[in-house]
Formats: C-alpha cells, sequence, structure tokens
C-alpha cells in the first residue's frame, strides 16, 4: 500500500497554537522525519476593525486550540505528533490506539484558500510533465500531463486523452491531485 501525505486536524491547548507548531518542526526536523510530516498550519485570518476611528488589522484563529498538519501516517510520524508538548490529540480517531481520519481535500482547499495557501505545494509538487487526477469539474475521473503551471492565478494547462485524442484543457488548482 503506497502511503501519501494527508491533511489531519490536530487538538492543542488553547492559546499554543503556534508554540506547538514551531516544536512540532522541530521535532521532526531533529527526528529526521520531514519526510512524513510536511508543513504545520495554525488557520488564521487577516482581519480589519475600525476602533475609536483608527483602522487595526489583527490576525485572528478561524480555529482556537486547532492547527492542520501535512503528514503522511505511518507510526513514527503519529507517535511525534501526538507526543508533542501542547498536543491534546488528533480529532477524528476514536481513541484507543485508532489512527485518525483525514481531512477531505475540499474540506482542506476551503480552509486553506481563506489563508491564501494552496493544498498543493505548487513550487515542489507540480512540474511541466506531472501526471496528476482531475477531481473537479467537467473533467472528474480523468488523468493528465501537466503541460504548463501558472502559480499567479493557480490554474494549470494538462493534457488529456480527449476520445483518443491529446487534448489541452485549462483546470484550477483545486481541481487536482496528484496521481
Amino acid at each position: 500500500m503506497v502511503m501519501e501525505k494527508q491533511w489531519y486536524v490536530v487538538n492543542t491547548y488553547s492559546g499554543h497554537e503556534k508554540k506547538v507548531q514551531e516544536k512540532l518542526l522541530m521535532r521532526a526536523e531533529s527526528m529526521n522525519m520531514q519526510d512524513y510530516i510536511f508543513r504545520v498550519i495554525v488557520p488564521e485570518q487577516e482581519e480589519t476593525e475600525i476602533k475609536d476611528g483608527v483602522k487595526k488589522t489583527k490576525v485572528k484563529k478561524l480555529f482556537p486550540g486547532y492547527i492542520l498538519v501535512e503528514m503522511i501516517m505511518t507510526d513514527e510520524a503519529w507517535y511525534i505528533v501526538r507526543n508533542t508538548p501542547g498536543v491534546t490529540g488528533f480529532i477524528g480517531s476514536s481513541g484507543k490506539g485508532a489512527k485518525p481520519t483525514p481531512l477531505q481535500p475540499s474540506e482542506v482547499d476551503h480552509i486553506l484558500r481563506n489563508m491564501g495557501i494552496s493544498r498543493i505545494d505548487i513550487d515542489k509538487e507540480l512540474q511541466p510533465g506531472t501526471k496528476v487526477k482531475i477531481i473537479g469539474g467537467p473533467f472528474t475521473g480523468m488523468y493528465g500531463v501537466i503541460e504548463e503551471v501558472d502559480s499567479a492565478n493557480e490554474k494549470i494547462v494538462l493534457n488529456v486523452d480527449l476520445f483518443g485524442q491529446e487534448t489541452q484543457v485549462e483546470v484550477e488548482l483545486t481541481q487536482i491531485e496528484k496521481a
């Protein structure tokens, strides 16, 4: 079975999300687990408020007490995350040693899009020649090969086999996943 990286929700002590993020990334590096624990994100959004006629921008946590972790769920990676100081557990796990359920790509896309981040690391994961599966839009279920990446607009041009002929189609980044 090929293990793939997925997003998980981790519960932390409220107000300690940034500390847990730092500790988890440090632990992943010191334990040489960068190939299993990739990104750790505290879901936040900038908010502008006007108070006493003064415009202030502040960062608001979307889900206080929770962080998102992109990882490959192995026993070692699971152990490292669970035993990071400040972590109280995974969401979607029944406990009793059961591994948690990952977030659906659409759920992750919605959260990360609000933060201006993409689920797929465009620079590292998507280059011309990479094979991807289309998971949304009129070409759902088809596979294609990346021809060109427009990171500014988060669009990708793919070559797909359409009725036996190679055809170029443009899809949004949220409509694909790596094959």
